[in-house]
């Protein structure tokens, strides 16, 4: 257990109201630029008004002898998470998985502000709950998920996690060259690129690609393993498209670039936040050893 008073940090990203302003510089031109468009800002407003309204009620529950602050999205990378941490995700659904890389085991609970327009998977909270879940969190008696997520290690020893999936592959819309190998079959490919999915992914990207191929890999979001998928592999006298699909329990899968330029990973569809896979450049990709502890109830 932690030896200083626990600290509830609030993670939160920006709203569309918030958005449109830094975008239009005042209210009236982005007024203007929604109703040029048939739209009205008041609906934004709304939304606007009751996240704050949500974020207000939830840092009230804090209980009085912790510490609590706030950090935005934009600021993930340069935040240091304390182990005595409490994450709050005051959001969509995303927000935990934009998060979850930067934590080690620290409990999240999700608030989702909008029900009407969030499905809610992974923010499940209700602002009401928190006041008797920081502190059953904290002592870890609340209802809680191992979320398996998955670790891409670069040759250089560079490492990057997601919460939903990996991707490789070129960061245009031309094919990613490549070798890939795993269970002992190896062959080159050239293809869309490739994902990597936990179990919490295969309900997104990986659930889209699975529809689209008539493939299916049965994944939960606990289960310590991650399934890899092939996008749009082309036969030629160079490249072949034999391996395509598979689930991943203990070792992982190993993609060896071969593209002059343009190569490219990155995590939870942050292309942003990307690692350069040039050529030569090899990456692993496996379950990680760390997990997301995702309160439930």
């Amino acid at each position: 257990m932690p030896t200083n008073a626990p600290r509830a940090v609030f993670v939160t990203r920006e709203t569309d109201y918030e958005l449109l302003i830094a975008r239009h510089a005042t209210r009236d031109q982005a007024r203007f630029f929604l109703e040029t468009r048939g739209q009205a800002i008041a609906d934004v407003e709304d939304r606007h008004r009751r996240f704050g309204e949500t974020l207000r009620a939830a840092r009230a529950c804090v209980p009085a002898d912790w510490r609590q602050t706030l950090v935005h999205r934009s600021d993930f990378d340069r935040f240091l998470f304390g182990p005595e941490d409490v994450v709050i995700a005051v959001g969509q659904d995303g927000l935990v998985a934009n998060i979850a890389k930067y934590l080690d085991g620290q409990p999240v609970l999700g608030v989702n502000p909008a029900p009407d327009l969030y499905d809610g998977v992974m923010v499940r909270i209700e602002v009401g709950a928190l006041t008797a879940l920081l502190p059953a969190s904290v002592h870890g008696d609340a209802r809680s998920e191992r979320r398996t997520m998955v670790e891409a290690r670069l040759d250089n020893g560079e490492t990057l996690r997601a919460l939903n999936e990996i991707f490789v592959g070129h960061c245009s819309h031309q094919s990613a060259r490549y070798r890939i190998s795993v269970d002992g079959r190896e062959e080159a490919q050239s293809s869309s690129g490739l994902i990597v999915a936990s179990g919490t992914g295969a309900t997104g990207w990986a659930r889209s690609i699975m529809e689209a191929t008539a493939t299916h890999i049965a994944l939960d979001p606990q289960e310590h393993a991650v399934a890899y998928f092939v996008r749009e592999p082309f036969p030629s006298i160079s490249t072949a498209t034999t391996v395509r699909s598979g689930k991943l329990v203990s070792a992982g899968v190993t993609v060896t670039s071969r593209m002059n330029d343009g190569g490219t990973v990155f995590a939870d569809g942050i292309e942003q936040d990307h690692i350069g896979f040039d050529w030569g450049r090899q990456i692993t990709i496996a379950p990680a050893e760390q997990s997301l502890l995702l309160v439930t109830g």
